[in-house]
C-alpha cells in the first residue's frame, strides 16, 4: 500500500460486525443489529477516521465530540455517533519516516446502558 501524505492514519476493525457495517451496511451477526440511520452515522464516523491525519483532527470537529474515555475504559477513545451512541477505539502512534496512527476500533456502544 502506497501512501503520498507525511502522516496517515490506519484503521483496523477489532470486531467483524464493526468490519461488516462498514463495509455492507449490515452484519450477519444477529446479537449487533442496529437501525438503519445508527448505521449510515457510523459509516460516516469511520470514514472521518480513515480521512484524518492524526486525533488531532478528530479534535477539531466539534460535532464528533471527541474524548478520552476514563474509568473502566480509560485510554479508550470515542465519538459520537449520535447522541445515543458512540465509537469507541484505541489509538497508537508510531514515528518512523513520518507518522503511521493505527486506530483500533473496538465498540459501537450504546452511551447511556
Amino acid at each position: 500500500m502506497c501512501y503520498s501524505r507525511e502522516d496517515f492514519m490506519v484503521v483496523i476493525f477489532d470486531k467483524e460486525y464493526l468490519r461488516e457495517l462498514y463495509e455492507f451496511g449490515k452484519t450477519s451477526d444477529k446479537k449487533h443489529r442496529f437501525q438503519p440511520d445508527i448505521v449510515k452515522r457510523y459509516i460516516k464516523c469511520v470514514k472521518f477516521l480513515i480521512a484524518s491525519d492524526s486525533v488531532e483532527i478528530l479534535k477539531q470537529i466539534n460535532s464528533l465530540n471527541y474524548e478520552v474515555l476514563k474509568g473502566d475504559k480509560e485510554g479508550i477513545s470515542s465519538i459520537r455517533v449520535n447522541n445515543k451512541y458512540r465509537l469507541e477505539f484505541l489509538v497508537r502512534e508510531y514515528r518512523e519516516e513520518s507518522i503511521i496512527t493505527i486506530c483500533n476500533i473496538l465498540e459501537l456502544s450504546n452511551h447511556y446502558q
